[in-house]
Formats: C-alpha cells, structure tokens, sequence
C-alpha cells in the first residue's frame, strides 16, 4: 500500500511537470502542508480538502506572483495576462499553465505587430496561444516538438464571423489548435501527403478537438497575411511556419515563411514563430 501511495503521488509529480513546469514542485510543497492540515481536523474529506486548497493556492501564488519575477533575469517574461497593446491570450488556460513565457524582444515584437494590425484593422486583437514554459532551455512544451528556449510563440489565424462577414477577435477553437483552414481541390495538400507518409500524428488534434464552432468563422485571408507579412519584415525573426497551401494562397513571398515538416502537426490552424 505504501509503494502504491509513492508510486501514485510519483505520477502526479511528474504529470503536474510536464504540464505546467512548477506544478510537481507545488505539489511536493502541499503535501509537506498537507502534514499541518491533516492536524485540523479528524475527518478525512475535510483534510481532502485542506489538501487540495493548500495546492491551489500555492500554484496561484507561485504562478502570478513568483515565477515572472523569477523568470525575468533568467531571459523569459510573461506575455500579457488580458489584452494589452492589442495582443491577448485566446484562452487564459495558456497563462494558468505557465505557456506564456518569451524573450523580452520576442514580446516586444509581439506587441508592436499587435498594434500596428491594429492600426491597419482598427479593433482587431492578436490572439497568442503557447510559447514557452518560464524556467531552463531544452525543457519541452508538450506537445510540442520546439518551444523550448524563449524564442517561439504560436498565434491564432484571424476570422471572420460566417454570419455577418464582420471581422471577429474570436476563433472556432478554445486552444487556437485544431480547427484547420482545408487545402482547396486545386492546391497542394500537404496533410493527405504526410499521411500517406506514415506521418499518424500530422492531423491528429482535428480528431480529438471540437469542431462544433467550425461554421461560425470564415478564415480572414487579408488580415492573416497581413499578420504574417509584419512579423517577416521584423530583422529579428528567423522562421515562421504555415501549411504551404495557404502561403500560396495568400501569396506569401518571404523565405522566412516555410514548411514545418511532416514530423510536426499541421499548421492551417495556427501560425508559428521563432526567432533567429
């Protein structure tokens, strides 16, 4: 029974890592708490309770208010929390997760290209979806194959609501993931090919993510190739990743903008980018 009990909390230690970075620390701190909880009371669903209370509220303390500061001289700052200078979470489980973080030039390119969109698109809002975790290179961002040093910081395509053609701030997707603009008859489909090259996980988040929303957005052709087009054109950008049927659809010229390869997941429902 003992080995099982190490064992479980081994496993919620080590899930809690990976997901969040900090949560398997947090974790291993509650239960020590959990020592001077269980005094308070003798009935077990109350020290449950205690238990789960003293987690939640050490991970919000630690993630709002002790990693950013403990990120900052190590290279990484957090992206904005709500909207700010035009540039915000699409959901803010990115930030509760600690996905939020970025080189302190890659947010400010972030929010200069915000603005200027809205500039351009007046009312328009970027939506990001993950970057990196706050804490060490190498460590991976699952599930992502990169996003492992500061540089990278995925982003929501921008729509249109499907009813009234006006542009929207919203997406078809909770994750910003999953819900794919489709290669058209006459252009390259790049998903039925990596498919086809045994490449299983190419499209697998369209099958376990909702589509239910999928119809209430149309793809906005002029204000993603605009968002493209302005993170191209910042020196201190070095690749940026999109389906290759829609960089030839919205007629994207820049070398910078390329093929992610078939050993990723697609990327017509998202766009990635990454410093030199």
């Amino acid at each position: 029974m003992q080995f099982l009990k190490w064992a479980w909390a081994l496993f919620v230690f080590l899930f809690l890592t990976a997901v969040t970075q900090i949560g398997g620390v947090i974790y291993w701190l509650s239960l020590f708490l959990g020592r001077w909880t269980d005094t308070l009371s003798k009935k077990r669903w109350i020290r449950a309770v205690y238990r789960l209370a003293s987690f939640f509220i050490l991970y919000g303390l630690a993630t709002f208010l002790l990693v950013p500061l403990l990120a900052r001289p190590l290279g990484r700052v957090p992206l904005p929390l709500r909207e700010t200078h035009s540039l915000q979470p699409l959901n803010g489980m990115s930030c509760l997760l600690n996905r939020h973080y970025v080189r302190a030039d890659l947010r400010q390119t972030a929010f200069a290209v915000a603005e200027q969109m809205n500039e351009r698109f007046p009312e328009t809002k970027i939506n990001y979806l993950d970057a990196n975790f706050p804490f060490f290179n190498g460590f991976p961002l699952l599930p992502h194959l990169s996003h492992n040093d500061g540089k990278k910081l995925d982003l929501a395509f921008c729509y249109r609501d499907s009813k009234t053609g006006e542009a929207s701030n919203g997406s078809p997707s909770f994750s910003g993931y999953g819900v794919c603009e489709e290669a058209r008859a006459e252009e390259k489909n790049t998903a039925d090919f990596c498919a086809q090259e045994g490449y299983w996980q190419y499209s697998i988040l369209t099958k376990i993510l909702s589509q239910s929303k999928k119809a209430d957005y149309v793809f906005d052709a002029e204000r993603t190739k605009a968002l493209v087009e302005l993170y191209a054109s910042d020196p201190k950008v070095g690749k940026i990743f999109i389906e290759p049927h829609l960089k030839s659809r919205l007629g994207l010229n820049s070398d910078k903008v390329r093929f992610h390869g078939c050993g990723a997941v697609r990327h017509d429902d998202h766009i990635h980018v990454q410093l030199k």
